[in-house]
């Protein structure tokens, strides 16, 4: 059955559902460059509001803001083996600087006077050039730590498109740092996952999340480990909301990163990367927004009150504007983002499904009967609920309502999450979870370690090892046991699920 605004519902085709959302909550729109996507005002006022909060997370942890070039030298990606075959089949290379008419025919030709004498790759990820710049900025353990983050546009040659969860161009942040020991950089890829990743998807966008390191087969092409986090959506997928890479000295060894360390030494220095990205807006449509649109926590919804001023005549909507304007005043010295309504011509109704669309937080209905009775209607947009209301008690209460919807919905998807998770110890078991196209929600199995039992249960039933639980959900998932495949001794259980 399909919503009011012409959206597929979640169970009649979940994946239709998420497209129109996007489009018709104004998120996004498709581009003319096939694989991008432009960002509309409503859709990038939320990656706004995630930016800010992420960027202060990282200020508060000692990191610094810089910029680096879009374009990268091929050789730089050359250098560093396994990274180059990590990248090599989604890089966008530019190989000429200027174009001409073509003699043959209409249109513009490459100018072959205008090759590059080295091709240029479109950044796809910055560690080549970063660790270049840095081998000319690092000399003694006085340097260090070098705690560096950008926001920036990377480009992945994507053509199996899906707005904000896959496109060819797409925004993040990326940080890179070097440490003077192994130990530092370990410090340094966990506090970016548990103070700063972690604390923002879990506190803001109200997602909860599962952190472990990912299997060898999975990790970031040129790391020592990776660590993830991982959350589910409502069609039982999982969705990796963020990663932090400890590369170890590999990225130093090849640009020749060294410094005196503090006993006069020359050593190699210690790495780390990490990045989240427009993604983000993704997974939070997919936790938690239903099938009258999107559902914003609100801490990030780019706004958080809508006020509906009603009246047929002048001087009813006279009376009606004035008492929305005041409530708006005072909703906003607290800091809320309001915004009243005061479109003559669309009818209240068609005004509530609009912002419900939108997936403002709370609505408040200002009608003449009710300012008469000195009263207003609130309602929340997380659970459809309506309270009446002296006009006097708005404010606090609509400001309570604020962390309120956002610990619920949290809590809801706690609850999805805790509903959809099990434990599979036959193979039989783990092949029939995972049958059909759907999602299956999470499994905790025992593996064996090898890269070939990973590789084969992918193959049979596309799920694969999202991570290596950090703290297990279970005390018994610690324990010992024999591997769902193979049946080869396994250290623990790991989680595995169908991901995005």
């Amino acid at each position: 059955m399909s919503s009011n605004h012409g959206i597929p519902s979640r169970s009649e085709n979940y994946g239709e559902w998420y497209n129109q959302l996007v489009l018709k909550a104004d998120l996004a729109d498709h581009s003319a460059v096939r694989g991008c996507m432009v960002i509309k005002p409503h859709g990038y006022a939320l990656w706004e509001l995630m930016q800010r909060a992420l960027d202060d997370l990282f200020k508060e942890t000692g990191h610094v803001n810089a910029y680096f070039p879009l374009f990268i030298p091929k050789s730089f990606f050359e250098k560093e083996a396994e990274h180059v075959e990590g990248f090599a089949k989604e890089c966008a290379v530019v190989t000429h600087h200027r174009l001409k008419p073509n003699p043959n025919g209409p249109g513009l030709i490459p100018d072959p006077e205008a090759k590059l004498t080295e091709e240029l790759i479109v950044r796809p990820t910055s560690e080549t050039i970063i660790w270049n710049t840095y081998k000319d900025w690092i000399q003694s353990y006085r340097d260090l730590p070098l705690l560096i983050n950008q926001w920036a546009n990377v480009v992945r040659w994507e053509l199996r498109t899906k707005l904000f969860l896959r496109t060819a161009e797409f925004l993040w942040q990326e940080g890179h740092t070097a440490h003077a020991t192994h130990e530092e950089a370990e410090q340094e890829a966990l506090t970016i996952l548990h103070e700063c990743y972690g604390r923002f998807v879990e506190e803001w966008m109200a997602v909860p999340v599962i952190k472990g390191v990912k299997s060898e087969n999975e990790k970031f092409a040129g790391a020592d480990h990776t660590y993830t986090m991982e959350a589910m959506t409502q069609d039982l997928r999982a969705i990796q909301a963020g990663t932090s890479h400890h590369l170890g000295q590999a990225f130093a060894k090849a640009f020749d990163v060294k410094f005196v360390n503090k006993e006069n030494q020359l050593d190699y220095v210690y790495a780390t990367s990490w990045g989240v990205s427009t993604r983000l807006v993704g997974t939070l449509i997919m936790a938690h927004s239903d099938d009258k649109g999107l559902v914003c926590p609100p801490k990030l919804a780019p706004i958080q009150v809508v006020i509906v001023p009603m009246g047929r005549d002048e001087e009813t909507r006279e009376r009606t504007f004035g008492a929305s304007d005041t409530l708006a005043a005072e909703l906003k010295k607290l800091g809320l983002r309001v915004k009243v309504d005061k479109r003559e011509k669309e009818s209240p109704g068609f005004k509530y499904n609009y912002w419900e669309l939108r997936g403002v937080p709370v609505r408040v209905e200002v009608g003449p009967r009710d300012l008469d009775s000195g009263t207003v209607i609130v309602a929340r947009r997380d659970t459809g609920e309506k309270t009446t209301l002296p006009l006097g008690d708005v404010t606090a209460h609509v400001a309570g309502l604020m962390d309120e919807i956002q610990k619920s919905l949290f809590q809801r998807a706690l609850e999805m999450r805790e509903a959809n998770t099990k434990r599979v110890d036959t193979w039989e078991e783990f092949e029939s979870t995972f049958a059909g196209e759907g999602g299956a929600g999470f499994v905790l199995a025992h593996w064996d370690g090898t890269t070939e039992t990973e590789k084969a249960i992918s193959e049979q039933t596309k799920a694969t090892i999202r991570c290596i639980p950090l703290t297990a959900l279970d005390p018994s998932d610690d324990q010992p046991g024999v591997c769902v495949k193979s049946g080869k001794p396994s250290a623990r259980r790991v989680l595995f699920a169908k991901s995005y």
